[in-house]
């Protein structure tokens, strides 16, 4: 090598040596996903499926334990990825939130963006929000992947500008119990498609009836934390310490099937059904947490 190729060759491998950095500093960052709800689409199409309706006024939608299974299962599908967050997009009056909506975005690791409802309901604007977060998210790589739960063919556009910054976006479904309730452009845009039972919206619909609605008998919410509490201290009696202090890492959320095995044995216990009370529900876990980690 001569004089004059020296630098060339000492920029070659200092440019060599950035490259490597960078590509270290890239294999260290972890992957990110967030999920985006379009309420919307998630109440008619789980009221129609569970309850019948897509009346809201019908059927109670327990949205924080739904959420929690939503984030139970991204936690499985994308197994070394960790989540950003939940986008909730739903429909307000002059976008004030209600009291349903105040609970939602009270929750941790949950974001509230609201549209505005016009005359007849329908929500507006809910679209380009989705496609403004979607979009900045990805061109700014704060995620790799999106699980969007929708299925209106406007979400096409958002979905095409998060894939042009390469992020990838996974389309979940309700089940419909005839036809689709999922625009076909939208589902030929999307990297992947999932569709959710059944089984799985069972838990956290129910249609609306007197007994739900009443208030005789209605526990305090001090009395579902106590109960919460025993159904710790009765798990780590007949379970064994390990298998439910394996739960605490995941604290505030509970695995799918664990939440709902708390659910049944609480109604059993209490007498009166938690579905559709997500304040309850709140104080069940609450009890059920507290009491787990006084054990550990």
């Amino acid at each position: 090598m001569n004089d004059d190729q020296a630098p060339i060759q000492a920029r070659i491998e200092r440019t060599n040596e950035l490259l490597q950095r960078m590509l270290a500093e890239v294999a260290k960052t972890p992957s990110t996903h967030a999920i985006f709800v379009d309420a919307g689409y998630l109440y008619a199409a789980a009221g129609r499926l569970v309850a019948g309706t897509e009346d809201r006024r019908a059927f109670d939608l327990d949205a924080e334990g739904m959420i929690e299974a939503f984030i139970d299962r991204a936690r499985t599908i994308f197994a070394d990825s960790r989540l950003l967050r939940v986008y909730w997009y739903d429909g307000a009056r002059r976008r004030i939130h209600t009291a349903e909506q105040q609970s939602i975005a009270e929750l941790p690791d949950v974001k509230v963006r609201l549209g505005n409802l016009n005359a007849n309901n329908q929500q507006k604007g809910v679209d380009s929000l989705i496609r403004t977060d979607l979009e900045s998210l990805a061109r700014h790589r704060a995620i790799s992947d999106a699980a969007l739960i929708g299925g209106d063919e406007d979400l096409v556009s958002a979905v095409e500008a998060a894939q042009g910054y390469g992020a990838r976006v996974h389309l979940w479904g309700i089940e419909a119990p005839e036809g689709r309730n999922q625009a076909e452009p939208l589902l030929w845009e999307v990297d992947s498609q999932r569709t959710f039972d059944l089984d799985f919206f069972k838990p956290y619909v129910s249609r609306r009836t007197a007994a739900y609605e009443g208030t005789a008998n209605r526990p305090t919410r001090e009395d579902v934390r106590f109960v919460g509490a025993q159904i710790a201290a009765k798990w780590l009696s007949a379970r064994g310490r390990e298998p439910v202090l394996e739960l605490l890492p995941g604290h505030p959320y509970l695995p799918g099937s664990v939440d709902q095995d708390l659910l049944v044995e609480a109604e059993g216990l209490l007498q009166y059904s938690l579905r559709g009370q997500a304040e309850l529900r709140r104080a069940l876990r609450d009890g059920f947490w507290e009491h787990l980690r006084t054990q550990y």
